[in-house]
């Protein structure tokens, strides 16, 4: 019994010994869990009486991500974004700026940068790019999902869906001013 009783004592304090590793370089990615990827669809009209801008609310971590894109036709494209009005009409083209700016509670989407006064734009051109315009709030968490190794394009709307597996049907849509 004298000789079995050290053994016996050895295999408990390692099961101890092994089972409480502080090691936490495991080369593990980081999973971000407090951050669910999630989609809002805002449609607004820019025009003088909103100073061209119009905003809408969020409310996110100050690490996380917010991605913006304007519907265009039938594709996203990522925001800033700059229109050429009519590139092959004048030496100096007009152009402006889809841009936005955000905080952990709200995001603003606003043109910027007019080399022009907006509100010399004719009819046709107000509304193609400045009513009822379609943005897509995009909120990822700024740590990659699936490893380190991992990246997504942002400039690819199709790639960030599938990256962050967003479910389309589940957009919240929201209509401003």
């Amino acid at each position: 019994m004298k000789k079995f009783f050290p053994l016996l004592l050895l295999a408990f304090v390692s099961l101890f010994i092994f089972s409480c590793d502080d090691n936490d370089n495991n080369n593990a990615p980081y999973q971000d869990n407090d951050t669910y990827s999630q989609m809002r669809d805002v449609t607004g009209s820019f025009n003088s009486g909103n100073n061209y801008a119009f905003t809408q609310g969020i409310n996110i971590q100050s690490t996380d991500v917010v991605l913006v894109y304007r519907k265009a036709n039938n594709a996203w494209q990522q925001l800033p974004y700059t229109w050429y009005l009519d590139p092959s009409t004048s030496a100096a083209p007009r152009k402006f700026d889809y841009n936005f700016v955000f905080d952990s509670q709200n995001v603003q989407i606003r043109i910027d940068n007019p080399n022009f006064s907006l509100s010399t734009m004719s009819s046709t051109e107000v509304g193609n790019y400045l009513n009822n315009q379609t943005f897509r709030i995009v909120l990822v968490p700024a740590s990659p999902a699936k490893g380190a190794a991992a990246t997504v394009d942002y400039s690819d709307y199709n790639a960030v869906v599938k990256y962050y597996n967003l479910d389309e049907s589940k957009v919240i849509k929201t209509k401003v001013n």
